[in-house]
């Protein structure tokens, strides 16, 4: 259900139809955290609004000062990442993690075009990412735009692309990051961390404080949205499965930490043990950029 447009001039009213509207928004995301986050956020800078006037400023001005930080923080991100990464070598990444999905250079990919301007990485290799093929039709697009050499590879090919050896890391983004550093993404994050860790490819997670849920102490606490089984046995509206087969399809799964060489956000990179990092970075407090 889309949220609908809010119009009243009764305070009271408006932020009642608000708090309708901004559940409606946080339903659509069940696993991310950071829609939520935002949403919170805005609540919290209207509350002390005198008028419907008033309130629908605040809202507005809120709206795009977490823009310009958003800017800012992928940019940080990409600085510490960027360090990361071996020179001469590629980078393999998951989904869009680009400025598609996160704003301005984005964040796993952020990282990537930062390191492709320092000069540290040669190309990218992409995977297609099933069933919505985010991979193919976004990132692999974002990269090419760019101009920065692009490798489209099927999700099952990951494991004989990291055993040829050109593949220095793995960078992916985040959709939450529980308290102990388990992190949520877009399915096939978890195989792809474990084929880096038996092929010795560090696996580096990059994304904002703002992903960081400290209210979980493990990932086994965040909750998977489950998408419509017409995602996996149609393509482009063609039936590919017969039917009435029985089908699931997670949008996302859980990495555990210690798949995860670091973490890097705006407020620099956390690495084991993740409890103490993860809150620090959460106060506003540079750790390790190393």
């Amino acid at each position: 259900m889309a949220a609908q447009a809010i119009d009243c001039d009764d305070l009271g009213q408006f932020r009642s139809q608000l708090a309708v509207a901004a559940g409606e928004l946080r339903s659509t995301r069940p696993t991310a955290v950071n829609l939520a986050w935002a949403l919170e956020r805005l609540q919290r800078m209207e509350a002390g609004s005198s008028s419907v006037v008033d309130a629908q400023r605040v809202i507005l001005e809120g709206a795009v000062r977490i823009h310009a930080e958003t800017q800012e923080a992928n940019r940080r991100m990409g600085s510490f990442g960027s360090r990361l990464l071996p020179e001469g070598s590629e980078v393999l990444t998951h989904c869009n993690a680009g400025w598609l999905a996160c704003g301005s250079r984005g964040t796993a990919l952020g990282v990537i075009r930062a390191g492709w301007e320092e000069g540290r990485v040669t190309g990218v290799i992409a995977r297609e990412t099933r069933p919505l093929l985010q991979g193919a039709r976004l990132t692999a697009w974002e990269l090419l735009r760019d101009g920065i050499p692009v490798t489209l590879i099927a999700d099952s090919a990951a494991g004989a692309v990291l055993r040829q050896g050109d593949v220095g890391s793995v960078v992916v983004g985040a959709d939450r990051i529980a308290a102990n550093g388990d992190v949520a993404n877009k399915i096939g994050t978890y195989e792809l961390a474990v084929l880096a860790r038996e092929n010795d490819v560090p696996f580096y997670v990059a994304a904002p404080t703002s992903t960081i849920d400290l209210s979980l102490a493990t990932g086994d606490s965040i909750p998977i949205e489950e998408r419509a089984p017409e995602e996996v046995t149609t393509l482009n509206g063609r039936e590919l499965a017969p039917p009435g087969v029985s089908v699931v399809n997670p949008a996302f799964d859980i990495t555990p930490h210690r798949y995860v060489t670091a973490i890097i956000t705006e407020f620099g990179v956390a690495r084991e043990p993740y409890h103490g990092e993860l809150a620090r970075l959460t106060d506003g407090e540079a750790v390790s950029h190393g």
